[in-house]
């Protein structure tokens, strides 16, 4: 008869320590898995975009002056296709506040920034003066920061900002409408 093999190697359960149960038993949690925005946050994080916003906005200076300006600035003197290039560049920065969880509010308020910047960039000359003076990328990145390190994420001065902006499209689409209606009633009274 053949022996078992592990006879005298197994021990007794005299000498075998029970550990008791737990008396409410938790289910193991196994960690979720990363989605896109969550990987994404590393390439988000606030090193990478304070790196992208010098680069746009002030990673040059013009020697023997505290002049600065970035690739936003260069770009921005191709006629046309400069701004919308440069403001495409800006909208990384949003879409990284959008992921971060930064509030609409003041989503809405950076792309105004970008808005200002492009639309005044289209300017001759002034415009990428403007543009190297206004550095919409870095203003945008402060916004991400303050709102992502502050408990309360939106101020008042994110809503005044924005009904100031709200004022000066408002003004600026109706002065032409009321312009030609002044026009057109001086007009009407003046031709006969």
């Amino acid at each position: 008869m053949l022996a078992a093999p592990w006879k005298g190697r197994l021990p007794s359960l005299s000498r075998v320590a029970v550990l008791p149960m737990p008396s409410n038993p938790q289910p193991e949690i196994l960690p979720p898995q990363k989605s896109r925005f969550q990987k994404a946050n590393g390439l988000f994080a606030d090193e990478n975009l304070d790196v992208l916003s010098h680069l746009l906005d002030d990673w040059f200076r013009v020697p023997g002056t505290s002049i600065r300006f970035g690739l936003d600035g260069i770009i921005g003197l191709v006629p046309g296709l400069g701004d919308i290039i440069g403001g495409l560049a800006s909208t990384i920065i949003v879409v990284a506040a959008w992921v971060r969880g930064v509030p609409y509010v003041t989503l809405l308020r950076m792309v105004v920034n970008i808005g200002i910047e492009v639309l005044l960039g289209t300017i001759p000359l002034l415009g990428d003066a403007f543009d190297i003076a206004w550095k919409a990328n870095r203003r945008n990145y402060a916004l991400v920061v303050r709102h992502l390190q502050q408990s309360r994420r939106q101020t008042w001065r994110d809503w005044v900002f924005l009904i100031l902006i709200g004022l000066v499209l408002a003004a600026t689409f109706l002065a032409p409408i009321f312009l030609i209606l002044w026009f057109l009633e001086w007009l009407g009274h003046h031709a006969w």
